[in-house]
């Protein structure tokens, strides 16, 4: 985004739960939709006496992470209580960490319209969930408006990762792009689902704006706790332009939390950060430093996945795709693999790209799909492909095909013959129906003859129209210029 004599500043700071079946600091489980209140012990609520014990396979998760994003782990670091008031922490403090995180230094690739940018990782790290309010009566949307609140306490201590950002993203879009390819990193690691609607996965956004070439800083707000990609984009695109009028009027930024609303379309300030206090540290006396040993995380690092990064890197040299084609199979793994199963059942690189990409790509986001799922199979899409390649079926009437694939569910050649979508090869059949195209059409003959030869296109499509989309167009492009030119 570009606003004149002003940029935007943007930092995130992603926060995702993790996978490990059990909590940060005990032994209770980590599920969804189970009753209130039935997975918890004397640590998860803070019963004076209960220690906490670190859980192993977060340490292993969260450096997972941390090494996908090229940080540097840190041999030592330390939990600290992060002190403040909420009803849905029963200690009345957080365990995370400060100014010894699991790792920092780190970086980010990722793509916006074709172009590479890069984002700075400030740090990785680890700390445990707050329980679940359930508000109800009133307005039961705000603590203050509704009639009670309850506490189920089973989220309570469950392992997450937060990884902030420097303030290096200088759009909404590349936000969005940002916090979406981000995920498929996570995803692919095995380390959290990254469920939106579970809440597995949420950020906070800063922003700020400056004069256009500035290097310093300006004042910043925060979004919090979101967990739409769409919402994310629509409050900065809503918060830039109010924080630019405010200074263009001559007023000041003030430092705050604000709220945003969809339904209007504006940003609302929840809380001044000047009139709260800051978060207070100390460092967590029941847990010693963690140490972490260097060969480990070599261990962690040589059995990490393909990331996407280098899947598309590889899809480029292995497949001769475009970076762009590469960006769009390869940031997914569910979807990389179906690419590749494609490509390996006959079908051509590109022209499996093409359709997986296409067709198969707008199936799965309108039928609510992952990659793999449903009836067109890996097989089925490349026995479709190697059917255009032939020429048995147009390329028109193989998107029909594939329309009826799903609705018959039916097998690709019996779907062409059942509604009779072979291609039509044959010369004295097209060429009545170019003849026919040719005699309606007598003004672009005029201009084909006069010179102008992209007029060729026109009758093609015609002659396609006529046919059903079922015409070989190399057949009709011969017949076409023969009695053009005759």
């Amino acid at each position: 985004m570009n606003n004149g004599a002003w940029e935007p500043v943007i930092g995130l700071e992603m926060h995702v739960e993790l996978d490990t079946q059990t909590k940060m600091f005990c032994g209770c489980a980590v599920t969804k939709g189970d009753a209130p209140n039935v997975h918890t012990c004397p640590v998860c609520l803070a019963h004076p006496g209960a220690l906490p014990v670190v859980n192993r396979r977060a340490v292993e998760y969260a450096a997972r992470i941390a090494l996908a994003l090229d940080c540097t782990v840190q041999a030592r670091n330390i939990f600290h209580r992060k002190n403040y008031f909420y009803p849905d922490l029963p200690k009345a403090y957080q365990i995370s960490q400060y100014d010894e995180p699991l790792a920092t230094d780190g970086s980010f690739e990722y793509w916006v319209d074709g172009e590479l940018l890069r984002c700075r990782i400030n740090r990785v790290h680890m700390e445990e969930d707050a329980a679940k309010l359930i508000h109800a009566g009133g307005d039961a949307g705000r603590i203050a408006g509704s009639d009670s609140s309850m506490v189920d306490f089973n989220r309570g201590g469950t392992p997450l990762i937060e990884i902030v950002t420097e303030p290096d993203i200088p759009s909404p879009e590349a936000a969005r792009e940002f916090l979406q390819q981000l995920r498929n990193l996570v995803v692919e690691l095995g380390v959290s689902e990254c469920n939106m609607e579970e809440g597995q996965i949420r950020w906070d956004a800063n922003i700020s704006v400056r004069p256009q070439g500035s290097e310093e800083l300006g004042t910043r707000t925060e979004l919090k706790n979101m967990n739409s990609f769409r919402y994310l984009q629509q409050a900065l695109d809503a918060e830039i332009p109010r924080q630019i009028g405010v200074l263009e009027a001559g007023g000041t930024i003030d430092l705050e939390t604000l709220h945003f609303d969809p339904d209007t379309g504006t940003t609302t300030p929840l809380r001044s950060k000047e009139e709260a206090h800051d978060y207070r540290y100390f460092p967590e006396p029941d847990l010693v430093p963690l140490e972490i040993d260097p060969v480990w995380v070599e261990g962690l690092r040589a059995t990490q996945p393909e990331l996407p990064a280098a899947r598309v890197e590889r899809f480029i040299a292995d497949y001769g795709l475009s970076r762009a084609d590469a960006g769009v199979l390869g940031s997914s793994g569910a979807l990389a693999g179906f690419y590749e199963e494609v490509v390996a059942a006959g079908a051509g690189a590109k022209p499996a790209a093409n359709w997986t990409m296409g067709e198969y790509l707008a199936h799965l986001n309108a039928a609510g799909l992952e990659a793999g799922h449903g009836h067109v199979t890996a097989e089925r899409l490349a026995r479709l492909v190697k059917l255009v390649e032939d020429g048995t079926v147009s390329t028109s009437a193989a998107k029909e095909v594939f329309a009826r694939m799903i609705e018959d569910r039916a097998e690709p050649e019996a779907t062409i013959e059942k509604h009779g979508l072979g291609q039509i090869s044959d010369t004295a059949e097209l060429e009545a129906i170019v003849a026919e195209v040719v005699a309606a059409n007598p003004a672009q003959v005029e201009q084909y003859r006069g010179g102008k030869q992209q007029v060729i296109g026109f009758f093609v499509g015609q002659v396609m129209k006529a046919s059903g989309g079922r015409a070989n167009p190399q057949v009709v492009n011969d017949l076409l210029r023969r009695a053009l030119d005759a």
